[in-house]
């Protein structure tokens, strides 16, 4: 990596190259115009494919062999099954069984269950990751161990950065649950029926090379096509391609904590106070235990006032499956599918949509969805003081989370945040992040099960809360009360080593993740 660094719009100093390529600093919400064309995928041609249709191939390893698997290439895959995903340890199991090294491993999401994969960055095989890593792989950046810098973007940062050419994916093997042998493939049909394939689309339109990998092969033509064959060069039956059972993971679960329930009663209580909720409103509520709950909360208040929305943005679950079966939300508009609820419904429910990173969170598009969105319920990981939140690494310096649609959904006509005030007696409020992933000018509100804090910028909120039964009060003053709980937060020690750099939507480097002094 070129060790020029320069200081970036938010303060923070990132580099001018990664990995041999230039990059941009970030330079502020709306500040960076890019000019020129999208990346082109090479011209193919009929006369290549079989007439009859037929792309099937006896085996992954054979499919890779004939895609031109070589050293140095970069493999994308897709985390459909979350932590079920069977499919990426396959391709490298096969690529380590070639003798190839040094690749960039392009997925749109990793889990635990990718520390499989941990060996194959000792040995070589793999280089490095440009995407989320989590868990032990996010652990293994933080102690400096990969090979080359990591680089995390958002969901839709990833698509931005295909789309652009800023990474050429020249193989991407999409595993779903259903397909045909033409390569028309959905995650809607089949035993390893996973839901939603819309993170492999980008990876279908632009990869050099496309294999599908299947555990059902049915006749043409495979209904719907979330994929379509005539994007894909192979197609593979395998055994067991996920298990679609672990799509539900710990963060899909409604909390039963009493304290996370509380922050999602305030969320609620504030989001009905204001104005927020009502008929016909639109929003998104993430994955984890305490976004789900307030989902519920929205639920009971539309029941009680008479009102729907008019679509919520998933992540589909069985929470959010309910009110749009119980008619409480006219649509789904679906980026991925959390759990065997989300399957069925958006197999058999017309009004559960399937969309993309390019409809909901593109920024280099004319236009998405994540800013047709009323409310936004978010996590975060740290929030300084000046609404600037981390959602990629925890207060001792760790990456162990990726960004998701986090970026993208600040966006959102009003962003909220619901947070406890500590976490493992370790305050989340602090003087300023340890990774900066999102500016706090896009960041409305804070709720902890200790007060609200509303950023100054928006004054319409403040006026339409001060009459509320509800404890306002400022960031500072919250920081203040977690510290006098867990004292004052010791800041974590880092080499000068970059390991990782972190993307905002347009492309730019907002942050960089250094090697943790371990103790």
């Amino acid at each position: 990596m070129n060790e020029k660094l320069v200081k970036n719009a938010a303060g923070r100093t990132v580099p001018v190259e990664i990995n041999g390529k230039p990059v941009v600093p970030y330079m502020g919400v709306g500040k960076f115009h890019p000019q020129g064309c999208c990346h082109a995928p090479r011209i193919p041609s009929n006369m290549d494919y079989p007439q009859d249709g037929n792309k099937l191939v006896p085996s992954l390893k054979e499919a890779l062999i004939r895609a031109g698997l070589r050293d140095g290439m970069t493999i994308s895959t897709h985390h459909h099954f979350r932590e079920g995903d069977l499919v990426a340890n396959m391709v490298f199991d096969c690529a380590s069984e070639l003798g190839v090294k040094n690749l960039c491993w392009f997925p749109s999401a990793s889990f635990s269950c990718h520390a499989y994969l941990l060996k194959y960055l000792d040995d070589g095989t793999i280089s490095h990751i440009e995407g989320s890593m989590n868990g032990p792989l996010g652990r293994y950046c933080s102690e400096g161990r990969m090979r080359k810098t990591a680089v995390l973007r958002s969901h839709g940062g990833r698509y931005q950065a295909i789309q652009d050419g800023d990474v050429k994916i020249d193989i991407a093997v999409i595993g779903a649950g259903c397909a045909d042998a033409f390569g028309n493939a959905n995650g809607v049909n089949g035993a390893s029926a996973s839901g939603s394939l819309g993170f492999a689309v980008a990876d279908a339109q632009y990869a050099d090379r496309v294999i599908v990998v299947t555990d059902s092969v049915i006749p043409f033509p495979c209904i719907p096509w979330q994929i379509q064959g005539n994007y894909v060069d192979y197609t593979v039956k395998v055994d067991r391609v996920g298990i679609p059972e672990k799509i539900v993971s710990g963060t899909t679960e409604v909390t039963r904590s009493p304290d996370r329930l509380l922050i999602a009663e305030m969320t609620a209580a504030f989001c009905e106070g204001t104005g927020l909720i009502r008929d016909g409103f639109s929003f998104q509520a993430g994955a984890g235990g305490t976004a789900l709950s307030v989902g519920n909360f929205f639920g009971d208040i539309m029941r009680k006032k008479g009102i729907k929305a008019r679509f919520a943005r998933g992540g589909s679950n069985k929470y959010l499956v309910q009110l749009l079966e119980e008619g409480l939300v006219d649509y789904i508009l679906d980026g991925q599918t959390f759990d065997l609820d989300g399957v069925r419904s958006i197999r058999d429910n017309p009004r559960h949509v399937m969309t993309s990173p390019f409809t909901s969170y593109n920024y280099h598009s004319k236009g998405n969805f994540a800013s047709l969105v009323d409310i936004i319920i978010l996590g975060a990981t740290e929030i300084d003081l000046n609404f600037n939140a981390n959602v990629v690494s925890h207060s001792d310096g760790y990456l162990l989370h990726g960004i998701g649609g986090w970026q993208n959904c600040l966006f959102g006509k009003t962003v909220i945040l619901p947070v406890p005030l500590f976490r493992d007696r370790i305050p989340v409020i602090r003087d300023e992040v340890t990774t900066l992933c999102g500016p706090g000018e896009l960041i409305d509100v804070v709720i902890t099960e200790r007060g609200i804090a509303i950023n100054p910028l928006r004054t319409d909120l403040i006026e339409k809360a001060q009459g509320l039964e509800l404890p306002l009060k400022s960031l500072n003053e919250l920081k203040e009360e977690a510290e006098i709980i867990c004292g004052k937060p010791q800041k974590p020690v880092f080499t000068d080593k970059i390991v990782a750099a972190i993307k905002w939507v347009d492309g730019t480097v907002i942050d960089v993740v250094r090697q943790v002094v371990s103790e």
